[in-house]
């Protein structure tokens, strides 16, 4: 396969006019009588979507889960946002900046389906979710409830709280094949004790890109008057939900990844009852113990980024959540199929569509994750990231609204190569 000219060939679109509103309009219109899963197959739609992102030409990128590309629409945006704050200095500071926070964090209210004075804007989950781990009143002997397979940085905060307060975290493993909800429910409930105080679970494991099934996990943890923290990473903008309907007590996420904001903007979200409970990262001036801005004091951080957000979340909608969600699951579901019955060929993401969304992992049982990066790189110039922990050994596979199937080919084409050759020679 000429894998470099065919991948000069496909970068080509993302160099032409992005799509405008106007253009967006008159293309949603256009397959407006389409269902979500008949859309997710329209491949001359997506390519048209494809041109509204400038895309390298040195490789396919399939590693959308640390950061997803913005569209032209949303960077142009940002761009524009930068220039204007340099313009105004500390008179755009003073005056407006708060208002237009504000309405950035009602708009993103109404789309993660919570009340406005439950949600504050930050810069990512991790200090999300430590804003929720580090304000805990801890009593030395509390217990927490982590997975081995939950983000490092959130697994390493337990710990320092362990060494901090004197608490004890407690590890559960998730198995990548769950018979169903019950089993990973009880999982959680077999470590419960009368002192667990805390436990966090991922929406979508980062690792596997696992769906949880969050509000049973909740609605159990509840029974024993435990709080529960949702690590929302990579599901808000991915999946549609909302958090209302999880139970949760605290969600945190990034906006980096599947909104596709600018760096540096995540949202934590606080039950309201909850609020008073929290001690701040940072000290602010006095406030109500029931208002959220108490927790939100950081200092001065970027703000051009916070207008960012109502760009994304209106180009998000204009495409339609749903039929976003329908097309990354077709994306991983194409590629998947193709391989799971591959000698040596592990698929650690599960079967079920309830279970998945765009991210996928899959492993060659005799190829060190490392080296099956850097194969797929040097070998197929296809971009992506090893994950070598406890239980999931492969490569993290994360296509995008850009993607298609004929560079998922590539992909498949690459695992099918690599796996006969290591087990023919074995």
């Amino acid at each position: 396969m000429e894998k470099r000219v065919f991948l000069k060939g496909l970068t080509g679109l993302g160099l032409s006019t992005p799509l405008t509103f106007d253009h967006l309009n008159a293309l949603i219109s256009s397959i407006s009588h389409l269902s979500d899963n008949a859309l997710a197959t329209h491949e001359d739609f997506w390519l048209k979507i494809r041109t509204d992102y400038r895309l390298k030409s040195d490789y396919i990128n399939l590693e959308n889960g640390f950061y997803c590309i913005m569209p032209k629409y949303i960077e142009d945006h940002y761009i524009e946002h930068v220039k204007e704050i340099n313009f105004q200095g500390s008179y755009y500071m003073r005056t407006v900046q708060m208002e237009n926070k504000k309405n950035s964090a009602t708009r993103l209210a109404k789309m993660a389906g919570c009340l406005p004075e439950e949600l504050i804007i930050t810069r990512n989950t991790i200090e999300s979710l430590n804003l929720v781990i580090q304000g805990q009143k801890w009593e030395k002997g509390d217990e927490a409830i982590m997975a081995a397979q939950d983000y490092g940085a959130m697994r390493n905060q337990f710990r320092l709280m362990e060494r901090r307060f004197g608490i004890a975290a407690r590890e559960v493993s998730i198995p990548n094949h769950p018979k169903n909800d019950e089993e990973i429910v009880k999982l959680y409930e077999s470590v419960i004790t009368r002192k667990t105080r805390l436990l966090m679970i991922c929406h979508m494991v980062n690792i596997t890109g696992q769906i949880m099934p969050v509000q049973k996990i909740c609605d159990m943890a509840h029974r024993y008057g435990v709080r529960v923290m949702v690590d929302g990473a990579h599901a808000f903008g991915h999946i549609q939900f909302s958090i209302q309907d999880l139970h949760c007590d605290y969600y945190g996420t990034s906006l980096h990844k599947w909104l596709t904001v600018p760096l540096g903007a995540g949202f934590l979200y606080i039950k309201k009852e909850q609020i008073t409970d929290l001690w701040p990262l940072f000290a602010e001036d006095p406030r109500d113990s029931e208002d959220i801005l108490r927790l939100n004091h950081v200092g001065t951080y970027p703000v051009q980024t916070d207008l960012a957000i109502v760009n994304a979340i209106d180009y998000h909608h204009k495409i339609g959540g749903s039929r976003k969600e329908a097309r990354l699951r077709y994306l991983q579901k194409y590629w998947t199929d193709q391989v799971r019955d591959l000698p040596r060929v592990v698929v650690n993401t599960p079967v079920e569509s309830s279970r998945y969304c765009a991210i996928g992992n899959v492993g060659i049982e005799t190829i060190d994750p490392a080296d099956f990066a850097k194969q797929l790189l040097d070998d197929y110039q296809i971009w992506t990231v090893a994950i070598d922990r406890p239980g999931v050994r492969g490569l993290r596979i994360t296509p995008n609204l850009f993607t298609t199937p004929k560079e998922l080919d590539v992909l498949v084409n690459a695992i099918k190569e690599l796996s006969t050759y290591f087990n023919n020679n074995l």
